[in-house]
């Protein structure tokens, strides 16, 4: 046979796994398959001389030398062919070019764009008027209304009437065909007919016969009967008790779920293992509680019961398997269970006290623990179970016999000499003691009976006997837990023994060279616990051991200032001078003090005294300047300024001056002392403001400007000497001189958000929006960690995303308190009273001295709250006495409110403030 190939000629079939032939062959060419792919990639290498890539013009697609050498003859012709190819298409091609054009134009008249189909419509359009462009009709949709809106179908339950109704109406037949009865099967006799002796859909009763008319409140009514048919199948009496109350059988379907929530695989070997440990070992306790346990959680409450009553018999010694039993057990026979536990385990404390909570009458709780007491009389637990249920009277007697048999109980010897008399109570704590000697609680308690008694001598000398004894006993005193015990004794009250004890042991166990600092973290513990005369007595200490810390006084007498009287506070600060006659704040603190009470001439003695203690001080000058202006006396204070300027000439000094004059009217003496204060200190930049705000108030624009760029020559890095002449500029309306001074002064002050925010601001008042968000987003650049910059971009941006950058601003910045101002803000623009209220109180928590947040709160209180939280803002307005804050600067500096309180400024500034964030 020809024309085919057979399977001698090409040789046996070879699989790729195949061993090759070569036994020694290297890794990799071990098989068939692996040499096939070596043949391949060979093949692969070479060129595709196929017919199928051979072309007539260009010959083979591959190049036919490609695996020959490249030389540099071959690069000088393949140079010269590209120069001849280059040269040719430059002769062709504007031909070239002008028959694609034509192609193009071509395709074009063939083909036109819609665009160009209607253009000629579209210059139609000119000429339609307003009239006819409105009363072109909109385009409908053209869906039909289902598929415009759809709705989810809803299917309402019909209400029985509707059927009964229905049958009624839609009656017509009576009786049946007979010849239907006979042919049709309707009354057949085997079970699944409708007529059957079975309970079925024709059950006497639903039906009327001759009417068809359905009763559905008998269906109902049948219901509930198969229902209290199967109900009384399920119910299981045990112990009198019904498993299954039929009643509440729905809502008690969870409690017959099984609450485990393992596998019942797991279940079923736990309970085999448990079952081969209680063979092994049945006299092993944990294993019956454990068993009994497993089948409780699986809802198997009897055999749970049943296991563990096995248990008590396998293990009558073991405590925790007879409270299990009774545990696991209902009331009469928990209490049998019990009993029994007694009878084997006379001395369990554990199992009386079990017995006392199984009783629900008290006369039955006392008689359990009585007879408990007869059998374990020194158990300290029976002998509060039991004091516990009696009067005081009955409650002394068992205390006192307690203490006997239980003599090393301190809450024992401690709750009877509490119940005791003054007499018999100390008798009781000395036997105490002499039982207890290492307690140190029975000599604290003794501490407060004596103080209590009024014995407040004998407090001091208790505690040191405490320490001493307690020493010879060798108890370590530990500081930290005797600070508790005097904090919990300036809670009871009992202030003496809380003194004495802190005065006992505060420096016990300290080095010497920490003891400043760590009495002062104790006192600052103390007040945050609220336990004031602890504070006071580690004040009292620290200033006896250093009578001239300057910074110790201060301490204690803030402390006095916020949490004392004004009587203690000038008290301590009489000895503070005492001590510390060069420390100028504790003179000022006295005068003011003095000052804020009314008494202005012991207010005079004690400046009076400083100035002795501290001459040419500037802060005692002005102060009292300050005391003599506040009270009318100008001529004093004239005079006092004009002494202070020739004996201590300073740049505040001069520049009170200046203020005084200028707020009493006398402007030409104000400009002259000015100017004599700028040939010294022309450095001191409150100086120039004063000068150009002078001459911006008498209107002379021109001399301001000069006062505020000179200013500006000599302190170029003072912000608000920008920021007026920036205002000034826009306030002429150059808006454009006014940015130009921006600018500068940013480039002149990098990163100040004050300028940043100005610029902003003056954007924004000229009503370039879109310029000021620019500038807000560069200056948040800069200045990422700035409040006032985050707080003003909140309310720049639309209302949607203003929760959203009140996000960012509090990641930024967490606890800058304009970020804080400005989040209350915004709960409060959206009526979120109480979250907004919260708010404002962590803000002036925060940052008390910032009078925008105590402005912006008391506004809040006067729109939302009561009079009472009115009041409760403005009072801790004016002991806060804030000092910064933009709305409030500008109303406190201002020269017509230079004589008003805290509380008059704290209302101007609320009237000022406008709710349109």
């Amino acid at each position: 046979a020809t024309g085919f190939t057979t399977r001698s000629d090409i040789g046996p079939a070879r699989d790729a796994n195949d061993p090759v032939d070569d036994r020694h062959a290297p890794p990799g060419k071990r098989t068939v398959g692996d040499q096939m792919k070596k043949n391949q990639a060979a093949d692969d290498d070479d060129e595709d001389l196929n017919d199928t890539n051979y072309d007539e013009f260009n010959g083979y697609a591959g190049s036919l030398f490609s695996s020959g050498p490249y030389e540099k003859d071959d690069e000088e012709a393949d140079a010269i062919y590209a120069a001849l190819d280059k040269r040719m298409d430059e002769r062709r091609k504007e031909r070239r070019e002008q028959r694609e054009k034509e192609e193009i134009e071509k395709y074009r008249m063939e083909r036109p764009k819609i665009q160009q189909q209607f253009s000629d419509l579209k210059r139609k359009l000119a000429e339609v008027t307003e009239e006819e462009w409105l009363s072109i009709p909109e385009v409908g949709d053209a869906r039909n209304k289902r598929q415009r809106n759809p709705r989810y179908e809803k299917l309402t339950p019909v209400p029985d009437s509707f059927f009964a109704k229905h049958l009624q109406t839609g009656e017509n037949h009576t009786s049946v065909d007979p010849r239907q009865t006979q042919f049709g099967g309707l009354n057949t006799p085997y079970p699944g007919g409708l007529n059957t002796p079975y309970p079925g859909g024709m059950t006497p009763g639903l039906m009327t016969p001759g009417t068809g008319e359905l009763d559905m409140r008998k269906i109902g009514q049948a219901r509930n009967t198969l229902m209290d048919m199967r109900l009384s199948q399920v119910s299981d009496s045990v112990s009198g008790q019904t498993v299954v109350d039929p009643k509440g059988y729905l809502t008690d379907l969870n409690s017959m779920i099984p609450t485990h929530g393992g596998d019942i695989n797991d279940i079923k070997k736990a309970r085999l293992l448990l079952k081969s440990v209680r063979e092994t070992n049945p006299h092993h306790p944990p294993a019956w509680i454990a068993s009994a346990r497993l089948e409780e959680v699986t809802g198997k409450l009897q055999v749970a019961r049943n296991l563990i009553m096995k248990g008590t018999e396998m293990c009558p010694k073991s405590e925790d398997v007879w409270l299990e039993a009774a545990r696991l057990q209902p009331g009469d026979t928990a209490k049998a269970v019990v009993a029994q536990a007694v009878r084997h385990l006379p001395q369990s404390v554990r199992i009386y006290i079990r017995a006392a909570e199984l009783e629900t009458d008290i006369r039955a709780k006392k008689r359990v623990l009585r007879k408990a007491l007869e059998h374990v009389p020194n158990s300290v637990r029976l002998w509060k179970a039991a004091v516990e249920l009696e009067e005081p009277e009955d409650a002394r007697i068992m205390l006192s016999r307690a203490v006997e048999c239980c003599p090393t109980s301190v809450e024992l010897w401690l709750a009877l000499a509490r119940l005791e008399t003054y007499e018999n109570a100390r008798k009781v704590l000395n036997k105490a003691r002499e039982n207890i000697p290492t307690d140190r609680h029975i000599w604290i308690t003794a501490a407060k009976l004596e103080e209590a008694n009024g014995n407040t001598q004998m407090v001091e000398k208790i505690i040191d006997r405490a320490i001493t004894s307690l020493r010879a006993n060798g108890v370590e005193i530990n500081r930290e837990q005797w600070i508790q015990d005097a904090e919990e004794c300036d809670r009871a009250g009992s202030v003496a023994t809380c003194q004495a004890v802190m005065r006992a042991v505060i420096g016990i166990g300290i080095e010497e060279e920490d003891r400043k600092h760590t009495w002062m973290e104790d006192a600052d513990s103390c007040v945050a616990h609220n336990a004031l005369e602890c504070a006071r007595a580690i004040y009292a200490y620290a200033l006896q051991v250093f009578p001239s810390k300057k910074s110790v006084w201060l301490r204690a007498a803030y402390f006095e200032k916020n949490h004392g009287t004004r009587e203690s506070l000038e008290a301590l600060l009489q000895r503070a001078v005492a001590h510390c006659p060069k420390a100028e704040v504790l003179w000022l603190m006295g005068a003011k003090s003095k000052w804020l009470a009314g008494d202005v001439p012991a207010a005079r003695s004690i400046l009076a005294l400083a100035f002795q203690a501290n001459p040419n001080s500037e802060e005692i000058w002005l102060a009292a300047v300050k005391l003599e202006s506040e009270n009318n006396e100008y001529e004093r204070a004239r005079r006092l300024l004009a002494k202070a300027r020739s004996s201590a000439p300073t740049a505040r000094v001069f520049m009170k001056s200046v203020k005084l004059e200028w707020v009493l009217g006398n402007i030409a003496a104000a400009q002259e002392l000015c100017e004599e204060a700028l040939k010294h200190y022309e450095d001191f930049p409150k100086l120039w403001m004063m000068k150009g705000q002078i001459e911006e108030q008498g209107e002379l624009m021109e001399k301001a400007r000069e006062a505020y760029n000179q200013g500006l020559k000599k302190c170029p890095h003072s912000t608000p000497l920008w920021l007026l002449l920036s205002r000034l500029e826009e306030k002429i309306g150059q808006l454009t001189r006014a940015r130009a001074i921006l600018e500068k002064s940013r480039l002149k002050n990098p990163k100040n958000p004050g300028l940043w925010l100005e610029s902003v601001r003056l954007e924004y008042r000229a009503g370039l929006k879109n310029i000021a968000n620019t500038l807000m987003a560069k200056a948040l650049q800069e200045c990422p960690s700035s409040g006032i910059l985050w707080s003003e971009a909140v309310f720049l941006e639309a209302r949607p995303q203003r929760k959203t950058k009140s996000v960012d601003a509090l990641k930024k910045c967490e606890h800058d308190p304009h970020v804080l101002l400005a989040v209350a803000k915004l709960f409060w623009s959206e009526r979120k009273i109480t979250k907004a209220r919260e708010w404002f109180h962590r803000t002036v928590k925060i940052d008390s001295d910032l009078g925008d947040a105590w402005a912006f709160f008391y506004k809040f209180e006067l729109q939302h709250g009561t009079e009472e939280q009115q009041e409760e803002v403005r009072k801790r307005c004016e002991n806060a006495e804030p000092r910064h804050g933009e709305l409030w600067c500008t109303v406190s500096k201002d020269i017509a409110n230079w004589q008003r309180k805290i509380g008059e400024i704290l209302v101007l500034v609320a009237a000022r403030i406008k709710n349109t964030f």
